[in-house]
């Protein structure tokens, strides 16, 4: 049972495309992009989730990100537990592609924590 006077978890979802997606025939790209956008809509559809803002790299970065720093795109949300960020996370195993899921194509990596409040 979650208290409701507790103060939301500030997640940071940090999701990269991987070398298996540069990897594709050109015909085969517009699949994955597909279940990008759904697990993009799923995240939005987890109780408790609310999203305050993303960034896309994709312009400034070309190609496959390293381990670590620096990732694709990002997304920056306040969710109500732990349970909630895992849930988010688990849309990239669970979101079809063909054959396959969402992972083979791309990972995610979420950074817990609180807001920081900046006196004034």
């Amino acid at each position: 049972m979650t208290d409701s006077t507790q103060k939301p978890i500030r997640a940071l979802f940090c999701a990269a495309v991987t070398q298996n997606f540069f990897d594709l025939p050109a015909s085969e790209i517009g699949a994955v992009w597909a279940a990008t956008g759904e697990m993009l809509k799923g995240i939005r559809g987890i109780p408790g989730v609310q999203i305050l803002g993303t960034i896309d790299d994709d312009e400034t970065m070309v190609g496959t990100s390293p381990n670590g720093w620096p990732w694709t795109f990002y997304i920056m949300a306040d969710v109500p537990d732990r349970a909630a960020a895992v849930a988010v996370c688990n849309l990239f195993r669970t979101t079809p592609v063909g054959e396959y899921r969402l992972w083979k194509y791309m990972r995610i990596e979420a950074r817990l924590g609180r807001e920081l409040v900046i006196p004034a």
